[in-house]
């Protein structure tokens, strides 16, 4: 009797358990996104949080990157088919093994700058008129 192997996933699982990935590594995952019927890339860059389950089959990593000020991360499978490659920009030397302290860190440095500015709105004014400060509630409302 013969016997075969059949790989279940299109993914090059030696390539992937290889990976140095760890936490503190600045990394780009090009994703697979299937819409209308046709697939693209995405890329989505960031800090490696967390690695999770080692090299077997359920190891996952967590990625953080700031879209727009505000905090994003993502879970991602390693050995996901979703996933067409990992790239490995930087390795940051850490001396944990979760980052998770980082989301506090930044949301304090955010803080700190905010002490420094200037809360009131500015409102034109018209010849004659005396300026006021205007509070940010007071000009959504």
């Amino acid at each position: 009797m013969e016997t075969t192997t059949i790989q279940m996933s299109p993914v090059a699982v030696a390539s992937r358990k290889d990976l140095p990935i760890r936490a503190g590594a600045t990394v780009k995952v090009h994703l697979k996104i299937e819409e209308k019927g046709k697939v693209r890339m995405q890329i989505f860059e960031g800090l490696v949080l967390a690695v999770k389950g080692g090299a077997g089959n359920g190891a996952m990593f967590t990625v953080r990157k700031v879209a727009s000020g505000v905090g994003v991360e993502k879970i991602f499978p390693l050995y996901s088919p979703s996933i067409e490659k990992i790239e490995i920009v930087r390795q940051s030397e850490v001396r944990r093994s979760k980052l998770y302290f980082v989301r506090g860190k930044v949301a304090r440095d955010v803080k700190r700058k905010m002490r420094h500015t200037k809360s009131g709105v500015t409102v034109p004014v018209q010849e004659g008129e005396v300026a006021e400060a205007v509070t940010a509630e007071e000009a959504i409302a």
